[in-house]
């Protein structure tokens, strides 16, 4: 047994850094380890991953494909995929130079709220902006993480949030902006909001990252947020399970 069960005192953490992973083999895995992690199969579970070029839907009205700006055929011959994901929210896009987390874990016995949990992403996101010493918040009403536009007003999103949860187990996650190419973004309304821009940190910063250097701070905030002991943190080959 894993011993990630409701009675231990410690909740044990498996990271899977997975590289550049296509997005369908992402949302596989994911499915599989949903399946594991309710049968306590496994621990909880972070996949960290970089994806190539991708437009992802929601599964509220039509996903967000209404707020796709550019046609088939241009995403075509760019290579990008377009995917019903099966979580929360409206059309985003996924690259090369975002870190993307997708946390399969239990949220049972003590933190079935998902309001909650939602905000508990944000956290983990917030404080590693603030380890480069950018100042991440949350808006009213919406989900992500913020930063305050230079020279403008209003706010820009640094971070993407997008969930599902299925008997108390989570799947999808977080996309952080790190050195993404903010250009892409202009091939769709980003999470349907069409009044405030998108950032990154290398763009805050002026300077590139390495998203090794970043994800070891998501690491860190997301074991000491939602109370987890990291049992292992490597590299994986693949996604093989």
């Amino acid at each position: 047994m894993p011993g990630a069960g409701a009675g231990c005192r410690v909740r044990r953490l498996e990271v899977r850094r997975l590289g550049l992973v296509a997005y369908g083999d992402a949302l596989e895995l994911q499915r599989a380890l949903v399946e594991e992690r309710k049968a306590d199969r496994i621990d909880d579970t972070l996949l960290l991953v970089e994806h190539p070029p991708v437009l992802t839907l929601g599964v509220r009205g039509d996903g967000g494909r209404s707020h796709i700006l550019e046609g088939p055929e241009m995403l075509r011959a760019q290579g990008v995929a377009v995917f019903e994901a099966g979580r929360g929210g409206d059309v985003t896009y996924h690259g090369p130079g975002q870190l993307v987390g997708y946390p399969i874990i239990s949220l049972k016995p003590d933190r079935c709220d998902v309001h909650k949990y939602v905000r508990d992403l944000e956290e983990v996101l917030i404080r590693t902006a603030g380890d480069y010493g950018i100042a991440g918040s949350r808006i009213a009403g919406l989900t992500g993480v913020w930063v305050q536009a230079e020279n403008q007003e209003g706010a820009e999103k640094l971070a993407a949030i997008g969930v599902r949860i299925s008997r108390w187990v989570t799947s999808h996650g977080f996309a952080l902006n790190v050195t993404t190419n903010l250009e892409h973004f202009s091939w769709i309304v980003p999470c349907g909001i069409a009044d405030r821009g998108v950032t990154s940190m290398a763009r805050l910063l002026g300077r590139s990252l390495r998203l090794e250097e970043v994800s070891d701070s998501v690491v860190r905030h997301f074991a000491a947020v939602f109370e987890r002991s990291v049992s292992r943190d490597s590299p994986s080959a693949g996604i093989a399970r």
